[in-house]
Parts: C-alpha cells; sequence; structure tokens
C-alpha cells in the first residue's frame, strides 16, 4: 500500500469534515467524550496533572499564577467571549437582528428558556445557601451543540428555524454575560477597575478614527484582560467589552468590515480548538462507584430538570403565549412540533453550563458539588439532544434523495 497516495485523500476528507456545519458540535461531543473516558480509566491521574499544570507569567510587579485550568477558563474562554461579542454586534447592526420582526419571538423564547429552568433549578436547591449558588447553570443554551444536532438533518431543517435558534442562543449569551457580570463577582478592586476604565475612552477614540489594525485592539484587549482579572469581575467580561470597540465600518474601505472579519477568522479557531479544549478540560467525571444517592442529589436533579424540563417548558411556552396573543407569529415553514423539538434542543446546555458552574462553585463549593454540577449537565444535556433530534427528525419529513442512504 502506498502511504503517500493516502495522504491527499486524508487531508481531503478532513477538509471536508471541517467545512460541514456541524463539524463543530461533533468535535465538541468528542472532546467530551474523551475527558470522560480519561476521567474514567488508567489516564485519570495524567489527565488531573494537566489541568493541576502550575502556570506562571511574571512581568515586574506583575504576577499571575493560575493552575492549566484556569487559563483555559479565564484565558481562552475570554477569546470565545470576544468573538461572541463580535458576533452579537453584527448581528444587531447588519445581521439577522437588524430585522425588528426576527427579534421578537427568540427574545420572548430566551426570557422564558433562562427563568423557568432557574426556578426549577431553586424549587430543588433552595434550602441550601451553597448549592442554591448554582442557580443560572441550567439557563444557559450551547449554540455549538445545538446547532451541530440540528445540522445533522440536512437539508430537511428551515432556513427560518436556523435563525430562530441563532438568534434565541445570541439572546441567551447576552442573558448569560449580563448573569456572570452582576452575579458572579466578588472582591473588587477599585485599582484594576480605574485601569479599564482607562482603556474604555481610548479604545472609544481608536474607534472613533477607525483604526483598523488588529494589533491595537489586542493589546488593548490584553490590558484589560489582565485589570479584569486582578479586580474581581470576571475575566472573560473583557473580551466582551473589547468587540464593542471594533469598528463595523470604514469610511476608507467600503464594504469591509473589520468587525466581522475578525469574527470571521476567530470563528474556525473558536469551534475548532478553543471549545474543545473548554470541553475536554471540564467535562471529566468519574462515574466509578456512582449511585442513586449521587443521581438524586438536588443539584443534578435541578441541573438536568432545568435543562431537560424548564429549556423546552420555558422557550415554547412563551412562545406559544406570545404567538397567540399577537406579539408575533411562528417562522414560516415551521410548525408547532418543529418549534417544540428545537426548544428541547435548547435544553443542550454543556458548554455555557459548565463555564457558570466552574464560576458558581469551584471558588468554594467544594470537588462534591462540582462532580454534582457536571452530571446533572451531562444527564440534561444528553437527554435533551436526544429528544429535540427525534422529535425534528420526525417533524421535518424523510430526508431528500440526495441525502438518504444509498441502498445496496
Amino acid at each position: 500500500m502506498n502511504i503517500s497516495s493516502l495522504l491527499p485523500k486524508s487531508l481531503n476528507s478532513l477538509n471536508s469534515f471541517f467545512k460541514m456545519e456541524s463539524a463543530s458540535g461533533l468535535l465538541l461531543m468528542f472532546a467530551a467524550l474523551m475527558a470522560i473516558i480519561f476521567a474514567n480509566t488508567p489516564l485519570e491521574p495524567f489527565y488531573n496533572l494537566l489541568l493541576d499544570t502550575p502556570v506562571e507569567v511574571h512581568i515586574g510587579a506583575l504576577h499571575i499564577a493560575k493552575p492549566l485550568l484556569l487559563w483555559i477558563n479565564d484565558g481562552l474562554m475570554a477569546i470565545f467571549f470576544f468573538m461572541v461579542g463580535l458576533e452579537l454586534k453584527y448581528e444587531w447592526l447588519e445581521g439577522e437582528l437588524r430585522d425588528k420582526r426576527n427579534v421578537v419571538l427568540p427574545g420572548i423564547g430566551a426570557l422564558g428558556g433562562m427563568l423557568v429552568p432557574a426556578v426549577i433549578y431553586i424549587a430543588f436547591n433552595h434550602k441550601n445557601e451553597l448549592d442554591i449558588q448554582g442557580w443560572a447553570i441550567p439557563a444557559a443554551t450551547d449554540i455549538a451543540f445545538a446547532l451541530g444536532i440540528l445540522m445533522l438533518l440536512g437539508s430537511r431543517v428551515p432556513t427560518s428555524i436556523k435563525i430562530f435558534l441563532t438568534s434565541l442562543a445570541i439572546f441567551d449569551d447576552i442573558g448569560a454575560i449580563i448573569i456572570i457580570a452582576v452575579f458572579y463577582t466578588d472582591n473588587i478592586s477599585l485599582t484594576a477597575l480605574s485601569v479599564i476604565a482607562l482603556c474604555l475612552p481610548i479604545l472609544f477614540m481608536v474607534n472613533r478614527l477607525q483604526v483598523a489594525s488588529k494589533s491595537v485592539y489586542m493589546l488593548l484587549g490584553a490590558i484589560m484582560w489582565v485589570s479584569m482579572l486582578k479586580s474581581g469581575v470576571h475575566a472573560t467580561l473583557s473580551g466582551i467589552m473589547l468587540a464593542m470597540f471594533v469598528p463595523m465600518k470604514l469610511d476608507r474601505q467600503p464594504g469591509y468590515s473589520p468587525a466581522h472579519q475578525l469574527e470571521k477568522d476567530l470563528h474556525p479557531v473558536v469551534a475548532f480548538f478553543i471549545l474543545p479544549v473548554f470541553a475536554f478540560a471540564n467535562a471529566g467525571l468519574n462515574l466509578t462507584g456512582i449511585g442513586m444517592d449521587q443521581l438524586l442529589h438536588p443539584i443534578p436533579v435541578g441541573i438536568a430538570a432545568g435543562l431537560f424540563i424548564g429549556k423546552q417548558l420555558g422557550i415554547f411556552a412563551f412562545c406559544w403565549l406570545a404567538i397567540k396573543i399577537g406579539w408575533t407569529k411562528l417562522p414560516s415553514n415551521v410548525s408547532w412540533t418543529t418549534l417544540y423539538g428545537t426548544a428541547a434542543l435548547c435544553g443542550v446546555g454543556f458548554t455555557m453550563s459548565l463555564f457558570i458552574g466552574s464560576l458558581a462553585f469551584e471558588d468554594g463549593g467544594g470537588i462534591e458539588n462540582t462532580f454534582d454540577e457536571r452530571l446533572g449537565i451531562l444527564i440534561g444535556s444528553i437527554a435533551s439532544g436526544i429528544l429535540g433530534y427525534m422529535v425534528l427528525n420526525k417533524s421535518l419529513g424523510k430526508p431528500a434523495e440526495s441525502e438518504a442512504p444509498n441502498k445496496v
């Protein structure tokens, strides 16, 4: 067998995979699965050793020392939130959300999809002051996972459903950002915040001057990230703040959008590296000896019920009510069953739920709460993904002939 002749074929297959709309979701699933395998085999000590590896940066008086896991959660995820901010800005000014008719239904759905899961979690955990800190965990939707599952259905999925799901996830991200900023910050440092306050007018001037150089924004972003890290406000919010100042248009270059171009450049890095790395670092759950006590603990039950029941109930009920009272209408080519299946799919909360869980419990919640949180997220997300796929697969009818498997 000629190995050199197989290389181009392998590269073509790899290239085709990365071009698939579902590729990022599939890679995320693979990373999560690998984390669980590592955590439940003799490889577990190496997995923990990797995540606990100390990484330090020492420049003069500046000293940042964190284990690798926190560099991933605080550093790489800041880049993720920067891309999210760019997407929000583009969609609001130039994309789907510019048409306010596309805003009402997903906005109301997102509100229900955050409120109802949070209420369900609180109902299970209101008696414990520490456990209740995780109330926001089931309020998040993982757009990469949800879209990845949706894309497995191929061309049967109407464009209106893709727009609805993406728009809902955007509002969901806005809600998550507000929750992180308001409820998961502590030990505020006024000195560090003053540095951030100084960066904002500089960014405003750079924006007004329509500076397109990426290095200028990256330098100011790095200063803001370090300051945010030291301020007590979660460092990832620096990514959102930076994104708001990247110019959408340049007068001297009509048709070119620095914000949109940066978002396009970052998308493959985030989808195929940052999110899978985050999933691998945070999804490792040792299931050895797990019993009914762990499964029925209020934290995993509250999270799983919030994601699986709360998400679909909140989104579908709020959308149904908004349509019935005449505030909006069903998207074109979408039935009530398809809308319900999409609402169920939004119960896949994996990445953002894990991230919020790390903020809620890792500082003071202990190993037990971190375990319970991950267990609930996995159960709720898997159940939601399966239900959403099954409902949509039935409601959208048979695949087109070109998508159907070849008969032998």
